[in-house]
């Protein structure tokens, strides 16, 4: 086998480039996969803008469905040829925050304090997966094994995107009965969405402005639709619970507007599930906090990883309770990989989730 590989590497800000690079070596608790689809997240262009700084030459990505090339000599569970993916988060198992039940912050722990977001590795920290190949740590805490029955494409939204959105729902501790908003019907607000009609909310809102995002979100199970360039969606959210307020709003944007739009459609006592990843300080309205008195709950999720959050992710596919299937738009392969970032980094051709072949 060539010790070189194709892969989509960060050059610098406004640059990610795909280059040749050396296949990665693995240790004793690694697997090294063929990745045979993967995709591009929103965090990945945060990444090529500058946003959220990684290491100049870091392989990008965190998507990666595949086939076991080789695995570490102490993995034991899998066999090479084995079809798999692995979670955009790969936490270790073992540390503090993995025993606490948190493996999304997977930091080891120092006199200094832990890492947060630690379990986020792949093309973070750790070469990532748009590529011809890519390490999995700690495989046995991570690899899941893929059903024949099932596509590529079916299950490329369960590393990240449908495991955040769910992530987002379940946060909120939704129950049966609930009303719920949802804030932005990218990728992960559409999981969002699909994800609180699946834990019991019986009138989920979508916002959003671009008219096939809120098409979809009644294809994942929104029962309204809020344009919000075309009408306020605070009063009109609203004026649809009746003056009630939401039980749940899911923030999955990560502006200030659409976080206060969401800390303000809350009925006292309601929670506000936050996916957005921000790039500046947040401000906290003072009435629509109630000064602190409102019994408001404001909560942040990391995308869940590991091989059991993998399973249940699989699990809903393969049972045909969601199909994410069309949340993906485009396809391209690896050697396009620039062109599908340009693509997906400016929003064009109603764009929602490319397939990156490998």
């Amino acid at each position: 086998m060539s010790t070189m590989m194709k892969a989509a590497i960060f050059v610098e800000k406004g640059r990610i480039v795909l280059d040749d690079k050396l296949i990665p070596s693995i240790g004793p608790q690694d697997a090294l996969i063929r990745v045979t689809t993967t995709t591009i997240c929103g965090t990945d262009v945060h990444i090529l803008k500058g946003e959220y700084p990684v290491a100049k030459g870091l392989t990008i990505g965190h998507e990666p469905v595949g086939i076991i090339e080789k695995l570490g000599s102490a993995v034991m569970g899998f066999k090479e040829g084995q079809r798999v993916i692995a979670g955009a988060i790969t936490p270790s198992g073992w540390s503090h925050a993995c025993l606490c039940g948190c493996g999304s912050q997977d930091g080891a722990g120092t006199k200094h304090g832990w890492k947060a977001i630690g379990g986020w590795k792949f093309g973070n920290t750790i070469d990532g997966c748009q590529a011809e190949f890519v390490c999995v740590p700690d495989a046995m805490a991570n690899l899941a094994p893929v059903d024949g029955g099932v596509s590529d494409e079916q299950v490329l939204m369960c590393p990240d995107i449908m495991s955040t959105g769910f992530a987002g729902a379940q946060t909120g501790d939704i129950k049966i009965g609930d009303t719920v908003a949802v804030f932005a019907q990218g990728p992960i607000g559409l999981c969002a969405t699909a994800g609180a009609k699946l834990m019991g909310a019986t009138t989920v809102i979508g916002v959003d402005t671009v008219p096939a995002r809120l098409a979809m979100a009644k294809r994942m199970g929104a029962d309204h639709t809020v344009d919000f360039r075309n009408e306020n969606p605070v009063e009109t959210i609203m004026r649809l619970t009746d003056g009630r307020g939401v039980d749940v709003a899911i923030e999955a944007l990560g502006t200030q507007s659409a976080f206060e739009a969401a800390l303000r459609v809350l009925r006292p006592g309601g929670v506000l599930s936050s996916l957005g990843v921000y790039s500046s300080d947040l401000t906290i309205p003072l009435d629509a906090f109630a000064a602190g008195l409102g019994d408001k709950s404001i909560r942040t999720s990391l995308c869940p990883g590991g091989k059991e959050r993998m399973r249940r992710m699989l699990s809903v596919i393969s049972s045909g309770r969601v199909d994410l299937g069309g949340l993906v738009t485009h396809r391209f392969k690896l050697e396009q990989i620039e062109e599908a970032y340009d693509l997906f980094a400016n929003q064009r051709d109603g764009v929602l989730k490319v397939a990156i072949s490998v």
